[in-house]
């Protein structure tokens, strides 16, 4: 007969147990001990133990062991485990990747507000961000350009309650756009942007079902041009829906939209 051994490690020493969450693909945790985020795409069987394969936001793809201990998930640490072929029902994802809140209903809106350049901007960041600016109660605005901006800005009279963001297209030096950008200084306003002449380029080729965005020479309306290289009828109305239609989530699109428009978010949301 066995005697009893009681456990005599000191109770500050123990370690607490964690749950075990399955790794379904979508997912978003954190490797702990390198601090990489990303969503699950695939759980795979290895001679030296099982592994997930995460991927972050800008499409980065790293392959991680299955130790315990070994994630965080939503700030928590937990085990990932191989998911079962009828496991537990996940938690729906925005297409931004954020976790779903079922039934939340739109907060009222802030007094600050994201300006964007135009109207294709808008529709794009309605496609991906929309779940999560209604939860914020953000509200997006299309400019029609940035000519004007210094003026649009001390219109708006921004300060610490209603904050301003402003997406501007093709912000890179020596752009006419970053000259304009420039004259704004306000520590209430943050202007982010891209380096692609048009929005039209932030979404990825391979979703959009083309090669590579063509190269448009200087003098063309670029979009016509598009549209003309591709062998699309030269109507950037329906070029653009036809574009969209394509982006089902921030996969869709190139990380340096990504990073801008998820700090614009952040910036006009943070506490005064």
């Amino acid at each position: 007969m066995r005697s009893y051994q009681p456990d005599l490690t000191p109770p500050w020493k123990r370690s607490a147990p964690v749950p075990e969450v399955p790794a379904e693909p979508d997912l978003v945790v954190e490797e702990v001990s390198t601090g990489f985020c990303g969503a699950v795409i695939r759980c795979e069987r290895t001679a030296q133990g099982p592994t997930v394969t995460l991927e972050d936001r800008f499409g980065k793809h790293r392959v991680f062991p299955m130790e315990p201990r070994g994630f965080l998930l939503e700030g928590r640490v937990v085990t990932l485990v191989r998911p079962s072929a009828a496991g537990p029902v996940r938690p729906a994802r925005t297409a931004s990747g954020s976790v779903a809140v079922p039934g939340a209903r739109a907060r009222v809106a802030r007094a600050g507000r994201i300006y964007v350049e135009g109207r294709h901007d808008a529709e794009l960041v309605e496609r991906v961000w929309g779940d999560d600016l209604r939860v914020e109660g953000v509200v997006v605005e299309y400019l029609e350009g940035i000519d004007d901006l210094p003026a649009i800005v001390r219109d708006f009279s921004p300060g610490p309650d209603a904050r301003l963001g402003v997406l501007v297209d093709h912000l890179v030096p020596g752009s006419k756009e970053s000259r304009i950008a420039a004259q704004v200084s306000d520590a209430d306003v943050l202007v982010l942007g891209h380096p692609y002449i048009d929005v039209w380029e932030a979404v990825k080729p391979s979703s959009a079902g083309i090669a590579a965005w063509p190269v448009v020479p200087r003098g063309q309306d670029w979009k016509t041009g598009v549209c003309r290289a591709l062998g699309w009828p030269e109507n950037t109305g329906a070029a653009w829906q036809r574009i969209l239609s394509t982006v089902h989530s921030y996969r869709d699109l190139e990380p340096a939209l990504l990073g801008s428009v998820e700090h614009l978010i952040d910036f006009v949301t943070a506490p005064e």
